[in-house]
């Protein structure tokens, strides 16, 4: 029988069940998309019963392979969620989404009473994002919902939660806590005073180091249980793992995250205004990120393309990098350069230059294409090096879509010619990473060294 880890890695769209065995490779999986169900306000979250009776209902499953032995399970899961439990460890409220519109007057009323955006945003590296900040979530309950507040045990971030209901140990974790959540005292290292000062800290459980783990008997088999980790920080592990040197982590997707495990500088009040964060690995330490919502921007213009120039939605997967028609258009189209979207006018980080653009003034879709990918590029030079500064990092490794795209790395590459560029890929990051964060528990063996696959780009610029 081949020993595993049994990984839960529960996104908004897909959960899914992964198997590692002692190489971490993938021996076995399974993938099911959830229906979202109306909260009392219609507004649209993840049904937590459903996702209860699956995964107690997944892990019956696994434990019953006959070809596999289950040493370990470790959770890897979407933040910013909290799951209100009562002492018998039901949840009380719908699993509110983390897009649910946050009531203004409550907002003004938390910066009346602890001080200013400025200060709380700057103290808890959190940027203000309404209910993406899960602690103003719990907030919002105690004004909103006294009668829950009076039957409620503990508030668990959902990795912790998933966990909660293989072991029944209600923890919480640094790598959920320290992200966005406005609940992390950055400058002193322990919850923010707002917290104590409005009693919720009882309501937050005993925080346990993010790489531990508790025996549990599962079907008369001693296994393992981790405390979950915020899929983000997981996503960074089997890269922690395998470099040594200091490196920036460009994961994209629909928003593309750069991340410095090696940057612990305070963040600035600049830095804030450009969506940057600081959330925690797993190791506790502080990770200097910049947000930008560059990939929902790549969909929303290849779409305006598609209809233009009549073409497939996908044709920009065919369009070879050019440096010939970059040197054009840097000649020919007016441009978004550092020096000016570093002055007064502070550059969007949500939607790029590219869609107030003329598309008739192109010749051809290649010619369109390679435009929004410079236009993307200027936010994204912004937002990366707002992490990179003041630190070491000599490597930029860049996962997800965007490290398939050849135009996208090849103009990166120009934007950062004194550092080394990679195209990385990782087979389920985040669910890897936390099969990673419990090595020491249940694997005999070394962490292997091929975890990453990196393709290097070193771009010559086009000739001006």
């Amino acid at each position: 029988m081949t020993s595993v880890i049994a990984i839960f890695d529960i996104g908004k769209t897909n959960k899914k069940l992964f198997l590692f065995d002692e190489s971490y490779q993938i021996v076995w999986e399974k993938s099911e998309n959830f229906v979202e169900i109306p909260d009392e306000d219609g507004d649209f979250c993840d049904d937590v019963h459903q996702l209860k009776s699956w995964v107690a209902s997944s892990l019956t499953e696994v434990m019953a392979l006959p070809r596999f032995t289950v040493k370990a399970v470790n959770i890897s899961a979407y933040g910013a969620s909290l799951v209100h439990i009562d002492q018998t460890g039901q949840p009380l409220t719908p699993l509110y989404s983390y897009l649910k519109v946050f009531p203004a007057p409550l907002q003004r009323q938390f910066f009346d009473t602890y001080g200013t955006e400025a200060d709380i945003t700057r103290q808890t590296a959190s940027p203000l994002l309404g209910n993406l900040n899960s602690g103003l979530q719990l907030y919002r309950l105690k004004y909103e919902q006294p009668d829950v507040m009076a039957k409620l045990a503990f508030s668990l971030h959902l990795p912790q939660y998933i966990s909660f209901l293989v072991n029944n140990k209600p923890v919480s974790d640094l790598t959920s806590i320290g992200c966005h959540t406005m609940l992390w005292d950055f400058d002193r290292q322990v919850y923010h005073a707002w917290v104590s000062q409005e009693n919720l800290e009882r309501y937050l459980a005993p925080i346990a180091a993010s790489d531990s783990a508790v025996p549990v008997t599962i079907d008369g088999n001693r296994v393992q249980v981790g405390v979950g980790l915020h899929d983000s920080s997981a996503a960074l592990i089997p890269y922690l793992a395998s470099f040594q040197d200091p490196f920036v982590l460009i994961s994209t997707g629909t928003w593309c995250l750069s991340m410095n495990p090696f940057n612990n500088n305070p963040l600035t009040p600049e830095e804030l205004q450009y969506d940057c964060l600081t959330f925690m690995h797993y190791k506790g330490r502080p990770v200097k990120a910049s947000r930008l919502f560059a990939g929902n921007e790549h969909e929303q213009q290849v779409k305006r393309l598609a209809i233009h120039f009549q073409v497939p939605i996908d044709a920009y997967k065919k369009v070879a990098y050019s440096p010939e028609l970059i040197k054009q258009l840097r000649q020919n189209v007016s441009q978004v350069t550092t020096r000016e979207s570093k002055g007064d006018q502070l550059i969007s980080m949500h939607g790029s230059l590219f869609r107030d653009r003329d598309l008739s003034t192109f010749t051809n879709y290649g010619e369109a294409y390679h435009q929004l990918m410079l236009d993307i590029m200027a936010q994204q030079l912004i937002s990366t090096s707002l992490v990179l500064a003041d630190s070491p990092v000599r490597r930029i490794f860049v996962d997800g879509g965007f490290g398939n795209n050849p135009i996208y790395m090849n103009l990166l590459a120009i934007a950062f010619p004194d550092i080394e560029v990679y195209a990385a890929s990782v087979a389920q990051a985040s669910a890897l990473g936390a099969a990673l964060a419990m090595h020491q528990h249940w694997n005999p063996k070394s962490i292997p060294d091929n975890c990453v696959t990196l393709k290097k780009y070193t771009a010559t610029p086009p000739v001006h």
